[in-house]
C-alpha cells in the first residue's frame, strides 16, 4: 500500500473511474461526493458498457437495462435502426459508490466546502450528510465535480451558451424506449421506463430561446413537447412531476493539471450531449488519469511529459467530440437561419472530423505514451488525422514497422504478409489501410 493519499472531489463516472484505477495502483484514496440534486434517466452506448466492464464496475453494471429501441427524427427523416441502454442515474451513481467501497476506497457523502493548499498537501472542508464538519487531507487532489467544479480562475474555451430543460413525468407503465427529434430552436430527447417514469429534455440556445419565468417553465415545456411528434406518446396519460434546468455549454479548461492536482471528466472538458455520449466523454479522460497521477507522484522528473500527455489528449478528445456534434448539427438543414443551428454548424471550427491520409504523410516522432501505468516517451507514428501518434497496433510497435515497410522493395501488403501469421497480417493490413498509413489496392 502506497502511503500517498489522493483526495477525489466528486463521485460521478469520472471520479469513480479514477478512484478504482488509483486504488489498484496501491494508493490510499478518499472520494467525497454529494448526491445529485435531481434524478434522471440517461442513455448510453455499448462503448460505455465496455469501459465500465474494463474498469470493474460490477454493481453499477447491474443497474443498466438491456438495450431498448431508439427512434430518431432528424432533418425530417425518421429512423428506428439503433438502440441505446437507459440508466436511472440515481441508482447507477449509488451502485458506483458501492463498487468503490467493495474495493477499499473510502467514500464520504457530504457537501464539499473550501479547500486549502498547504506546502505539500490539501485540506478539504466537508460537512457530512450526518451534519459533522470534518477536514480531509491528502497529498494529491482530483477535481471531478463536473460542470459544478469551480473554474473562475482558469481560462476556458466556450461555445455559445446552451441549456437543457429536463422535465420528469409519471404515468402508466410503458416499455423502455427513447427518441430524439430536432426542432427549429434545438432538439429533444425522450425516454420512458417500465415503471411509468418518463423523462423529456429540450436542449436550446440560451440567448435565442425566449425562456419564460421559472413559474411558467413547466407549462412552456409541455407545449413545446406537445408540438413534437416523437414526444406525444411519452406524454399520454402522464403528469409533470418536476423540471430541472442544467447547463450544457461546451467548455474546455485550458489548464488541466499541475504537480499535485488534476481536473477530470466534465470538470476538464464538457461537450454538448447531442451525440448521446455524455458518460463516455466523461470517462474518456478519466481512464488515462491514474497513469498521469502515478507518474507525477512516483517519477516527478517526468512531470512535464505527463502533463503534456494529459493536456494534449483531453484537448484532442474535446475537439473530436465537439466536431462530431457540429457535423450532426450540419445534417439538420430545415432551419439553417435559426440561431441554434446557425451557431452550432460552424463551432468549434471548420476542420474536418477526420482527415484523408496518404502513406507519405506518416511521420515517426517521439511522444508520451502509457506503459505499466506510467507516462514515458516512445517513438510513435503520427499522421494529420492522428497527431498524437499511435504506438502499437495488435501488439506490434508501429514506428519500427513503418520504417521497415519504407525500406522494403515489396508493396507494404506483401511485406506484412511475409512478416506475420495470416490472421495478424490481415488485421494489420486492415488497420493500417484504414489509417491511410499503407496503400491497399
Amino acid at each position: 500500500m502506497n502511503s500517498i493519499r489522493v483526495v477525489i472531489l466528486g463521485g460521478g463516472p469520472a471520479g469513480c473511474t479514477v478512484a478504482l484505477g488509483l486504488k489498484r495502483l496501491g494508493y490510499r484514496v478518499t472520494l467525497i461526493t454529494a448526491a445529485r440534486p435531481f434524478d434522471a434517466i440517461e442513455g448510453i452506448s455499448e462503448r460505455v458498457i465496455n469501459s465500465l466492464q474494463a474498469v470493474g464496475f460490477r454493481r453499477a453494471l447491474a443497474t443498466i437495462a438491456a438495450p431498448s429501441p431508439r427512434q430518431v427524427t432528424w432533418n425530417g427523416v425518421t429512423s428506428a435502426a439503433n438502440t441505446e441502454r437507459l440508466i436511472p442515474r440515481a441508482s447507477f451513481d449509488r451502485a458506483m459508490l458501492d463498487d468503490l467501497r467493495d474495493n477499499g476506497v473510502t467514500v464520504i457523502n457530504g457537501r464539499i466546502g473550501k479547500y486549502q493548499q498547504q506546502a505539500r498537501s490539501y485540506s478539504v472542508q466537508v460537512v457530512t450528510d450526518a451534519g459533522e464538519a470534518i477536514a480531509v487531507t491528502g497529498e494529491f487532489l482530483v477535481e471531478a465535480r463536473g460542470r459544478a467544479a469551480p473554474a473562475s480562475s482558469i481560462a476556458r474555451v466556450r461555445s455559445d451558451e446552451t441549456v437543457s430543460l429536463l422535465q420528469r413525468w409519471q404515468g402508466p407503465p410503458l416499455e423502455a424506449r427513447s427518441a430524439v427529434e430536432s426542432c427549429q430552436d434545438g432538439w429533444a430527447w425522450m425516454a420512458s421506463m417500465p415503471d411509468g417514469q418518463r423523462y423529456l429534455q429540450l436542449t436550446l440556445d440560451v440567448a435565442s430561446a425566449g425562456l419564460p419565468a421559472k413559474s411558467q417553465l413547466s407549462d412552456w415545456c409541455r407545449r413545446r413537447f406537445e408540438a413534437l411528434e416523437q414526444a406525444r406518446p411519452f406524454l399520454q396519460q402522464a403528469e409533470s412531476v418536476g423540471i430541472h434546468a442544467r447547463a450544457c455549454t461546451q467548455i474546455l479548461c485550458q489548464e488541466l493539471v499541475g504537480d499535485n492536482w488534476i481536473r477530470v471528466g466534465d470538470a476538464a472538458m464538457a461537450v454538448d450531449p447531442l451525440s448521446g455520449n455524455g458518460i463516455f466523454q466523461s470517462m474518456s479522460s478519466a481512464l488515462q488519469t491514474p497513469a498521469v497521477i502515478n507518474t507525477l507522484i512516483q517519477t516527478p522528473e517526468r512531470a512535464a511529459l505527463a502533463k503534456d500527455f494529459y493536456q494534449q489528449r483531453v484537448e484532442g478528445l474535446f475537439y473530436r467530440f465537439a466536431r462530431t456534434g457540429r457535423d450532426f448539427c450540419r445534417q439538420e438543414q430545415q432551419w439553417p437561419d435559426r440561431a441554434f443551428w446557425a451557431k452550432r454548424c460552424d463551432w468549434p471550427d471548420n476542420q474536418p472530423l477526420h482527415r484523408t491520409v496518404t502513406p507519405d504523410q506518416v511521420q515517426i516522432e517521439r511522444r508520451p505514451v502509457i506503459e505499466n501505468s506510467t507516462i514515458r516517451a516512445a517513438w510513435v507514428a503520427t499522421t494529420p488525422d492522428q497527431p498524437l501518434g499511435i504506438w502499437h497496433i495488435d501488439g506490434v510497435e508501429l514506428a519500427p514497422l513503418i520504417e521497415r515497410l519504407r525500406i522494403s522493395p515489396q508493396p507494404a501488403v506483401d511485406t506484412l504478409r511475409g512478416l506475420f501469421q495470416p490472421e495478424q497480417a490481415q488485421r494489420l493490413i486492415g488497420a493500417l489501410g484504414n489509417l491511410g498509413m499503407i496503400a491497399v489496392s
